[in-house]
């Protein structure tokens, strides 16, 4: 291993001692129970009702695995529709392999995409919690032996887990739908993008872009926070190996949804070995989730959203894990936004059982790790094929053919992560270099200082932006309005790069996993909303942003920086999109490094 993992590693368990110990006796108090044997007779009464008379017997007579199906199905996100079918699918490979099953519950599941821009992007994060409530309530009937988790986008995988490990004495396996095939490169989209936003682009051009981009059912093909989610559910050993980027109604596919039936009936108490997910998801395979993360250039969102698994895991990870690993990890793949492929391609040259095997063989990745498929991790560096009508894996050649996609550890396209930890006076903040040209890390501009996206487009399109500038974007946090994402600044702000304008972002909300090309610090913590510097800045103060030596800060003294008073935010909540809802969400909820939650205590 190699030791800067081994110290990270050896940390996290250290300072995650107690609460780790307190959360493996909440679950042996759980596994002390024997789920359906249990219930009084009216209890497993009401939950056999509209069960067939052969899996009544089944339960009746005990000894068999009861599975349920958790699913994000709807028909509105292009990822998540071809999850329809899944659970009638999922019912009969349970049966082939002996176990019984039900469908426990459906959970919300929003589109980043859809909402871009729009008041709803409020209620995104927050969304991410409420998911991870709705799989307890499925799950809080006490009747079952381990559970299949069917999502694929942004929140929906990190809640489904959240709320998985809440669970954490019942089998897991994630289940996976597919990206669509490609269409319009993401390259060319998001070039009609910025010309849409200077004006030389109509709205039927860019639609007739969108629609060719966005085609099909499946996952959009860019790397961005839904496709992350895929490679680190492959990485943290939760899904049948080689899932995550095969396309949906595919023979192949439909082989791998079936074996993720079989694997969970495997892994229950009533299989041949019992692995409770709360075990399995330890703080190695935390630290080889961002091991993979780094590797791959993946999305910022998941400086968010591992914090919060780790925490319903009972673990204390932190951005400094990040950092320091971020150091020593290569990066190996370029997937847009951090090179022009997308994941289809990334497949076609190895995917990520390339990706796992080149770390693995580094000593980055923790091997001796138990996964669903297995003990070690190395069975998810093979490629899932049909040998026939029989599923089956094949090693990958030692060469890639692509090596514009995918490197070896040898020859990698960075020797550091993609990831920066910033710190200064105004606070700590995540910055994303792999898809930012080195030339653009370091910037020291005056501040222009907003309190909205709106605000921003709509000096943009009045030409107030000019010269060199560092924009920042305040009250975007999760207490001021559950940390939405930017990303229709994007455009803009490539376009003023492009045009010779030295600029950067710095806000305390996020940007979207496809967001690249100009330096972002994202994250700030403490958010404006709770008294964090950014409250405190003023137009034409003095920034620097230097992604190269960790800093983000304003060039005023303690004293004087004290001394400005805290503004308060101008930006109201918008009507009609149910944020009232969520007040108590904001008024509880953690800082982004803490993986901005609601649920947590402490």
């Amino acid at each position: 291993m190699h030791p800067v993992v081994e110290q990270v590693t050896a940390a996290l368990e250290l300072r995650s001692a107690k609460r780790r110990q307190r959360y493996l006796q909440r679950l042996a108090q759980a596994a002390g129970r024997t789920a359906h044997q249990a219930l009084g007779c009216s209890n497993l009464a009401h939950a056999l009702a509209a069960q067939p008379d052969d899996a009544k017997l089944i339960m009746k007579q005990g000894g068999s695995p009861h599975v349920a199906i958790i699913s994000s199905y709807n028909d509105l996100l292009s990822a998540h529709a071809p999850l329809k079918d899944y659970p009638e699918r999922l019912k009969v490979a349970l049966a082939r392999a002996g176990a019984t099953s039900q469908f426990a519950a459906g959970v919300p599941a929003m589109c980043d995409g859809i909402t871009q821009g729009e008041g709803g992007m409020q209620l995104s994060l927050f969304s991410r919690d409420l998911i991870a409530q709705a799989t307890a309530i499925g799950l809080t009937h006490g009747i079952f032996d381990g559970a299949l988790y069917l999502g694929v986008c942004d929140k929906i995988v990190p809640g489904l887990l959240i709320g998985a490990l809440h669970f954490g004495h019942l089998p897991a396996v994630f289940v996976p739908a597919g990206p669509m095939h490609s269409g319009l490169p993401n390259k060319e989209k998001a070039a009609v993008r910025q010309r849409f936003a200077r004006g030389e682009a109509s709205r039927d051009e860019l639609l007739t872009a969108e629609l060719a981009a966005y085609h099909q059912a499946g996952t959009c093909t860019f790397y961005g926070t839904a496709n992350t989610n895929q490679l680190l559910m492959e990485a943290m050993g939760l899904h049948v190996p080689g899932s995550a980027f095969v396309h949906p109604y595919t023979p192949l596919r439909d082989a791998l949804t079936d074996e993720a039936a079989r694997l969970v009936a495997h892994n229950s108490r009533q299989g041949e070995r019992y692995l409770p997910v709360g075990q399995q998801i330890d703080a190695r395979a935390l630290i080889n989730a961002v091991v993979a993360l780094l590797a791959s250039g993946g999305s910022t969102n998941h400086t968010l959203h591992l914090p919060a698994i780790a925490r319903a895991a009972g673990y204390e990870l932190s951005w400094d894990d990040f950092a320091a690993l971020s150091k020593v990890v290569p990066l190996l793949a370029r997937v847009y936004p951090n090179g022009a492929a997308d994941v289809n391609q990334f497949q076609a040259a190895g995917g990520p059982a390339w990706l796992l095997r080149e770390l693995l063989d580094t000593g980055l990745l923790h091997d001796d790790v138990t996964t669903a498929a297995g003990h070690g991790l190395r069975a998810y560096t093979r490629e899932a094929w049909l040998d026939g009508e029989h599923l089956a894996w094949r090693e990958l050649p030692p060469q890639s053919p692509a090596r514009d996609i995918v490197r070896t550890a040898a020859e990698p396209f960075a020797e550091e992560g993609g990831l920066v930890l910033l710190n200064g006076n105004l606070g700590r903040a995540i910055l994303k270099t792999s898809a930012v040209d080195p030339a653009y890390w370091q910037i020291r501009a005056h501040a222009r200082i907003f309190d909205s996206e709106a605000a921003v487009q709509a000096a943009y399109s009045a030409g107030e932006l000019q010269g060199d500038l560092v924009l920042v974007v305040r009250f975007q946090g999760p207490q001021a309005n559950g940390m939405p994402e930017l990303h229709k600044l994007m455009p803009l702000l490539a376009n003023m790069q492009q045009a010779g304008q030295r600029v950067a972002l710095v806000t305390d909300g996020r940007m979207s996993g496809a967001s690249g090309q100009v330096s972002t610090a994202l994250h700030v913590t403490p958010e404006a909303a709770a008294g964090g510097a950014l409250a405190r800045l003023q137009d034409g103060d003095w920034l620097v942003l230097d992604a190269q030596h960790g800093l983000l800060q304003v060039e005023l003294s303690e004293q004087q920086l004290a001394a400005r008073p805290l503004a308060a935010s101008s930006d109201e909540m918008e009507l009609g999109f149910g944020l009232e809802m969520f007040g108590a969400q904001r008024r509880l909820v953690g800082s982004a490094e803490q993986g901005a939650s609601s649920l947590f205590e402490d």
